[in-house]
C-alpha cells in the first residue's frame, strides 16, 4: 500500500504534544504524509476516515485507550491493511503481549530512540516486519 504512487500516510495518535511534534518532524523528513490526533476516539475516527498506511498509537490516551482503538480497527475488515505500531511508557512484557494479541503489528517502549522507531516504521511499511518486541 506504500508503492511508488504516493508517500506513506502515517497517523500519530498521541496526547503529549512534545512527543507528537517530534514524531511529526522526524516522519515528515522521511517524505511521509503525517496527520496527528490527540485522543483515542479521534484516533479511531481518523483511521476510518484516512485509511493510513501506519498508525503510531499511544496506549495511554484520553477517551478510548490505544488497546481499545487497536481492537476496534482489527474488527473492521476494510482496515485490515492498516499497520499499527503501539507506543507506551509501560513497556513490560505483559503490555507487549496484550498489544500484539489485540492485533498490533509492533510495540515500542517510551522513551525510544527515534532511529529505532524509524527502523520499525520502515519495516512495517515495506511489509517485511514481524511483530516486534522492541
Amino acid at each position: 500500500m506504500t508503492g511508488t504512487d504516493h508517500p506513506a500516510r502515517i497517523l500519530i495518535v498521541e496526547d503529549e504534544d512534545n512527543i507528537a511534534l517530534a514524531l511529526s518532524h522526524v516522519l515528515g523528513r522521511e517524505g511521509w504524509k503525517v496527520e496527528r490526533v490527540a485522543d483515542g476516539d479521534a484516533g479511531l475516527a481518523a483511521v476510518r476516515d484516512l485509511h493510513p498506511d501506519l498508525v503510531l498509537l499511544d496506549v495511554m490516551l484520553p477517551g478510548m485507550t490505544g488497546y481499545e482503538v487497536c481492537q476496534a480497527v482489527r474488527l473492521e475488515p476494510e482496515l485490515a491493511e492498516v499497520k499499527i505500531l503501539m507506543m507506551t511508557a509501560r513497556g513490560n512484557a505483559m503490555e507487549r503481549r496484550k498489544g500484539l494479541a489485540l492485533g498490533a503489528d509492533g510495540f515500542i517502549a517510551k522513551p525510544f530512540d527515534l532511529s529505532d522507531l524509524l527502523e520499525q516504521a520502515r519495516a512495517l511499511l515495506s511489509g517485511s516486519a514481524e511483530p516486534s518486541n522492541a
